[in-house]
């Protein structure tokens, strides 16, 4: 439910973050993310053209969502066992472990997610079961490493950053307002996005299927060298603005519906 209700939300801002990733040195298909926002209305079908792909996040959001978050809470709690306060390390392990084991959930999505996304621009409607049939199994899992190396780092910065802002506002009965809650995963959201964009950026070009003309990168140090090679230092920082508007209110708001879930569930 927190990943519904956030990703059905900020998904136009996805949109815009895609395209401006997927745009190389050269081309002059958007001069920034107002830009690219309004000829994606204009040139494709209006304000539904921004939600192409949102099916492909509604499948897997869910998962990847419960995953991240479950996992993170379980490893804190087993990590800080009967400490008064969990230490700054096993924070960072518990991040590094709900990142791991959501891809599993998260490449599947992201890959069909960003096809969709892409399709838009030569034109070409195409659905979530054609884009699924067209990459079979093993093909869902191309460019994991690279989003293995996107949300591992992103989930240790994040939810470390985030329990120790949230603990700061916590009162001394242990109750911190929702507002709180959404400023806290504000915060650590605009951190842990920047940090991880460069490998975003990598993660982006690989999962995209290369129109003629396209580079073609064989991997993610190939992509790497050849985007700076190619396009500058930059480049790795493309749609930043765009993602840290996308991940902090995303996360914010799963957040705050996750702790309203926890705190109707299990007071």
């Amino acid at each position: 439910m927190a990943g519904v209700v956030g990703t059905s939300i900020m998904f136009p801002m996805d949109m815009v973050k895609t395209r401006l990733q997927n745009q190389k040195t050269g081309q002059k298909l958007y001069t920034g993310g107002i830009d690219c926002f309004q000829k994606i209305i204009k040139n494709e079908g209006g304000v539904r053209a921004l939600y192409r792909g949102l099916s492909a996040n509604l499948v897997g959001v869910t998962p990847e969502k419960a995953l991240k978050l479950a996992v993170n809470d379980y490893l804190r709690q087993t990590l800080q066992g009967d400490k008064p306060e969990i230490p700054l390390l096993y924070e960072v392990i518990a991040g590094a472990g709900a990142g791991f084991c959501q891809v599993i959930a998260t490449n599947p999505m992201e890959i069909v997610k960003i096809r969709l996304q892409v399709a838009g621009e030569s034109k070409i409607k195409r659905n979530l079961v054609e884009v699924v049939r067209e990459l079979g199994l093993r093909g869902l899992y191309y460019g994991a490493p690279a989003t293995l190396l996107r949300d591992v780092p992103f989930s240790m910065i994040y939810f470390s950053l985030y329990g120790r802002i949230k603990r700061h506002f916590t009162d001394t009965n242990g109750n911190i307002p929702i507002a709180k809650v959404f400023l806290s995963s504000t915060i650590a959201g605009v951190i842990g996005a920047t940090a991880a964009t460069p490998m975003d950026v990598i993660k982006t070009r690989l999962q995209v299927k290369p129109k003629p003309g396209d580079p073609v990168y064989t991997g993610i140090v190939d992509c790497f060298q050849k985007i700076l090679a190619n396009e500058g230092k930059g480049a790795f920082f493309k749609g930043v603005i765009p993602r840290c508007l996308i991940i902090s209110p995303l996360f914010g708001i799963a957040l705050v519906v996750y702790e309203f879930q926890k705190k109707f569930f299990f007071s």
